[in-house]
């Protein structure tokens, strides 16, 4: 177990904050270099691709002995500047492929942002709806308690006792 999170830890560095602030400098600089520019947008459409591979390497070969130490030398073999190997990787296997497939991947990017972009329209209207439903339930409900209040009562207050006994004594010697 620690070692698996000594290596992941060392991932995170080597693979993704050294070469993040490598990028920071690069593109930084007053005059950027344009070379140096390329390699590192070359290094994180690679690393993108790991990224994406990476569940499916995990289920399929994870199993393997050192099958995690091997990422990490991957990484840092991609941007150690003697090995270029971002560029190997990169001019070797992903623009070959990426180049001959480019069409398609547009295509089924267009397509997934329409879909995307209607059905988050979609979304935001049912829960706009549904909103205005309960916001006119609300409403209802504190118009009809409103309605249906009883009207306040006048406090009742006590009879005048010295009033009532000189009523009840005229009353009687009327009588």
């Amino acid at each position: 177990m620690l070692g698996y999170m000594l290596n992941r830890l060392l991932v995170l560095l080597l693979a993704y904050l050294y070469p993040a602030y490598e990028c920071f400098k690069s593109i930084e600089k007053n005059k950027p270099d344009v070379e140096q520019l390329r390699f590192w947008c070359q290094y994180w459409i690679i690393i993108a691709a790991m990224t994406v591979w990476d569940p499916f390497g995990d289920a399929l070969i994870g199993w393997l002995p050192m099958y995690s130490e091997t990422k990490l030398v991957i990484c840092v073999y991609l941007w150690y500047p003697k090995t270029q190997g971002t560029k190997y990787i990169y001019e070797s296997f992903l623009k070959p492929y990426i180049s001959k497939h480019e069409p398609e991947i547009d295509r089924t990017l267009s397509e997934f942002k329409t879909r995307a972009g209607d059905s988050a329209a979609l979304y935001f209207q049912r829960v706009l709806a549904y909103a205005q439903t309960r916001s006119f339930d609300l409403l209802q409900v504190l118009m009809s308690q409103s309605i249906q209040r009883p009207p306040p009562q006048e406090p009742q207050t006590k009879p005048d006792i010295k009033a009532a006994a000189a009523t009840s004594s005229a009353g009687k010697k009327s009588s």
